[in-house]
């Protein structure tokens, strides 16, 4: 190659630089290609037109321009990080991961590749991880504000609710038109029920991007929360314009024409749901609470766990406090009323214990006080508290099915709200219960039937079914008491409160 031919070369380069950095991508790929017409294996041509490749939506041939570079010259840390940008792109994280060591490796101090190793991490799974590698991110670049939007969603998914809001806000004060961000902190303020902040974060994340279905989608969720049906539905509305297929919007968008009584369209909103790929037990309970189907016999686990992780940060200030929520101690009082014939110490089975609140009323009965529940982030509230011996994160029937005689009481606080047919779980708690065990418990209130699925997603149950599975099971009714359980929307909800007795 002649001195014309490189400076030739030099001047090439220095014009498709200056243009992608203006953004005039076609322009830099022309310029890019012409200095590999001249030299077919130079790193900075090949390496660049792979980052526009990426920047235009091909990430497979971002990957193959990219990987050609680096088999000039694997020494270049920018590469290495680019090439896994476009390896996440594909979905192929522990690729990404990879290449963000290989670049970290020659480059300790890269944040960026830091930053990108954290979310490679977090596709993984691995968010433990995910927030070191973040925090690395930072040590070397403190005012690195997509590294603090990024720590910010990952607490926001390990539900440290109020860690994500001060992440978010780290970075909105370095750069506050940071969309993410403003997202992020939207996520927290709605998990922290601050929900008109929320909604003021969302608007902020959609005047910056203002085709940005998931923020349209969030702010849906929030103003539903807030009782502002009809911005909801035109919030769900918007994101399904943009993502017509997404199923879970189309299930949320019904959930919101149900809460407005327009019950028709919140059945036709499910049955789209399910085209779109929703799962066909919630759509069946769905349909069911609109009067468009039958109550199917229980809600989802996957359901039931998602919205109990989501609820756990506040789940007890906003039942005691807003709900005035009166069913532990209504529990607790039936017990006092009705000793068992051996009042020693007991083993007490608290099912579906969430946070623990029953267990201020049931640790001095108790020798040994156990609680299970489906949500990880519930029974990390009630470890909380130090008043349980074990706390095990299962399905109820799941849990019972090895506890025959174990226990000398099994309570049961507002858990058969979301279960329909409890057939099968009076049968494997009277097994689980010693001769003379005692089985106390609460279900909503039902006038007929033996049980039906109300519009709020909750079962309710009739006292002549809990009589009939109660003899079915072997089981004595000692008490059965009518209690409102807690107010909602400002009117209460008629309950029941029973304590059998296995003979």
């Amino acid at each position: 190659m002649t001195s014309n031919d490189t400076a030739l070369i030099a001047s090439l380069l220095q014009q498709a630089l200056a243009h992608h950095q203006q953004g005039q991508l076609g322009a830099a790929q022309a310029f890019y290609r012409q200095v590999l017409a001249l030299q077919p294996q130079q790193f900075d041509a090949l390496h660049l037109l792979g980052v526009i490749a990426r920047q235009q939506g091909d990430a497979a041939q971002a990957i193959d321009l990219i990987t050609q570079a680096l088999q000039l010259d694997s020494q270049q840390a920018k590469a290495h990080c680019n090439l896994g940008v476009a390896l996440m792109d594909q979905g192929r994280a522990a690729e990404a991961l990879a290449s963000y060591d290989r670049a970290l490796a020659l480059q300790p101090d890269y944040a960026m590749a830091w930053s990108n190793r954290g979310n490679a991490l977090h596709r993984l799974g691995q968010q433990e991880a995910a927030l070191d590698s973040y925090q690395q991110a930072l040590r070397y670049q403190p005012r690195y504000a997509e590294a603090h939007s990024n720590r910010a969603v990952v607490l926001q998914e390990m539900g440290r609710y109020l860690d994500a809001l001060g992440a978010a806000e780290a970075a909105l004060d370095l750069n506050d038109r940071h969309a993410d961000a403003w997202l992020a902190r939207g996520h927290a303020l709605h998990c922290l029920r601050w929900l008109p902040e929320a909604v003021e974060s969302f608007d902020r994340a959609l005047h910056l991007r203002p085709d940005w279905a998931e923020a349209y989608a969030a702010q849906g969720a929030a103003l539903h929360r807030l009782g502002e049906l009809a911005p909801a539905l035109d919030s769900y509305e918007r994101a399904l314009a943009l993502q017509p297929r997404h199923p879970q919007w189309h299930t949320a968008r019904g959930n919101t024409l149900r809460a407005m009584q327009r019950h028709d369209e919140a059945a036709q909103a499910y049955r789209t749901a399910l085209e779109c790929g929703e799962q066909a037990e919630t759509v069946a309970y769905a349909l069911a609470s609109v009067g468009a189907g039958e109550a199917p016999a229980s809600l989802p686990a996957e359901y039931v766990r998602n919205l109990f992780d989501q609820y756990a940060n506040h789940f007890d200030e906003h039942l005691l406090k807003v709900l005035d929520y009166q069913t532990p101690a209504h529990l607790a009082r039936l017990l006092q009323q009705h000793p068992p014939s051996t009042p020693a110490p007991r083993d007490i089975l608290d099912l579906g214990c969430g946070t623990g609140l029953c267990a201020p009323a049931l640790r001095p009965l108790a020798r040994k006080l156990c609680g299970v529940d489906l949500s990880p982030q519930m029974l990390e509230k009630a470890a909380q508290r130090q008043l349980y011996d074990e706390l095990h994160c299962a399905d109820l029937l799941a849990y019972l099915a090895d506890q025959s005689d174990a226990w000398d009481l099994a309570v049961a606080a507002d858990v058969f709200v979301y279960i329909g047919d409890l057939s099968a779980v009076f049968h494997a708690i009277a097994r689980a219960l010693r001769s003379g065990g005692q089985f106390c418990f609460s279900v909503e209130a039902a006038s007929s039937g033996d049980y039906t699925l109300q519009a709020s997603n909750r079962y309710a149950h009739s006292h002549a079914y809990l009589q009939r599975l109660a003899s079915a099971s072997g089981l004595q009714v000692l008490a059965c008491e009518a209690l409102t359980a807690r107010e909602e929307n400002g009117a209460p909800i008629q309950a029941l409160a029973l304590l059998l007795q296995k003979a």
